[in-house]
């Protein structure tokens, strides 16, 4: 038997939860993850006629990526727009799921969803998130107590480094120290200069676990004063964050490849539109699922040829181009991440592949008529 925690599993697998912002509201919105489900639904937002379609489909979960509780809300009643949305979706015993810009920042997300819809080949993030943070713990131990020391920072949660456990570093010496008047030593005599075979032990822990590793590093370690430090490694870019840089098979005019975005995305009343000069050559690009226009100047900075992103803005493009940054081009924003509903899709299938899953193909863009000048 398949379960809604099952599911949230495989999701939150992929789209960690850490890696929402800070503002952002993701993750499961109604449900019990202790049901049974044999159907998921997957679309970028839950709509009125989008939740029609779960229940249609007798979906036991639909997986969006814009949450539809985002800001602070004091009632889900059922005479309002979103209420009545999750009371049909309870009544129905369809879960409703949010992967909002976890998913953005992921490994594959979003972007990367819209960037192999374009063709491109990934190179790397357009705004990278920093490592995660990382304390580096140096510790000297009397060499008869290594070992026991060693296995209370293990059990507090230290020597984690990827895939592998219980990983140290011990360099012996020897340590030397002059027990004074007020001092309890464990080995030695007061005012004597006292010298013992010790190792240099380094062990790295999440600063999370910074409590819990310096509470068992001081009841194992037999001196009353441990001599120890705790550094915190420097932020590193990762391979995660938002937004994707990559590369075209080959160059091509600004014009084709406004083109190729149209010919990749799904048609929606917006259309796609282009900034620069038509004839520029473009062979970087970067792409940003969704409102990107924050991201203008990271995109200038990595010197791209072109930017891919959703709801810009005359007079941020105008100055932009003014400041001489890549071309830009402009699609709607439900439209660049609707490919990241079949990444979601293909996860989970992979994953749980019990499960019966669709792609909505419904158009959940808000914008229904487009007219040409």
């Amino acid at each position: 038997m398949t379960t809604l925690a099952d599911l949230i599993a495989v999701l939150d697998a992929a789209y960690p939860p850490a890696l929402a912002e800070s503002w952002d509201s993701v993750g499961l919105v109604c449900g019990d993850p202790a049901e049974e489900l044999t159907r998921v639904l997957f679309a970028v937002d839950a709509t009125a006629a989008v939740v029609d379609e779960a229940i249609d489909w007798r979906a036991h979960a639909l997986v969006v990526h814009h949450p539809l509780l985002l800001r602070g809300v004091d009632t889900v009643a059922a005479n309002t727009p979103k209420g009545a949305l999750l009371h049909r979706l309870i009544r129905s015993g369809c879960a409703l799921f949010t992967a909002h810009t976890n998913a953005d920042s992921a490994e594959p997300g979003v972007s990367d969803a819209l960037a192999a819809a374009l063709g491109l080949t990934v190179t790397g993030p357009l705004d990278a998130k920093p490592e995660s943070a990382v304390d580096n713990w140096v510790v000297r131990v009397p060499r008869t107590h290594t070992d026991a020391v060693l296995a209370a920072l293990f059990a507090a949660g230290a020597g984690g480094v990827g895939d592998y456990r219980d990983c140290a570093l011990r360099v012996p010496g020897t340590g030397q120290f002059r027990p004074l008047a007020e001092a309890g030593p464990a080995d030695g005599a007061l005012g004597e200069l006292q010298r013992v075979e010790e190792d240099r032990v380094e062990v790295v822990a999440p600063p999370t676990a910074r409590s819990a590793v310096l509470a068992a590093l001081l009841a194992a370690h037999p001196y009353e004063h441990p001599a120890y430090h705790i550094s915190e490694r420097a932020p590193l870019p990762s391979s995660l964050g938002i937004g994707r840089i990559g590369t075209l098979p080959e160059p091509e005019s600004l014009r084709a490849f406004t083109d190729r975005v149209a010919s990749a995305l799904p048609p929606t009343a917006w259309g796609v539109r282009a900034a620069g000069d038509p004839d520029r050559t473009i062979c970087t690009v970067a792409v940003c699922g969704g409102a990107g226009d924050s991201y203008l100047n990271a995109a200038t900075r990595l010197g791209v040829d072109a930017y891919v992103t959703a709801d810009l803005r005359h007079h941020p493009v105008d100055e932009h181009l003014r400041k001489g940054g890549p071309a830009l081009v402009d699609a709607a924003h439900w439209a660049t991440e609707f490919p990241w509903c079949a990444q979601a899709q293909s996860l989970v299938r992979t994953a749980l592949p019990d499960l019966e899953t669709r792609v909505s193909t419904l158009r959940t863009d808000p914008w229904t008529v487009g007219a040409s000048a």
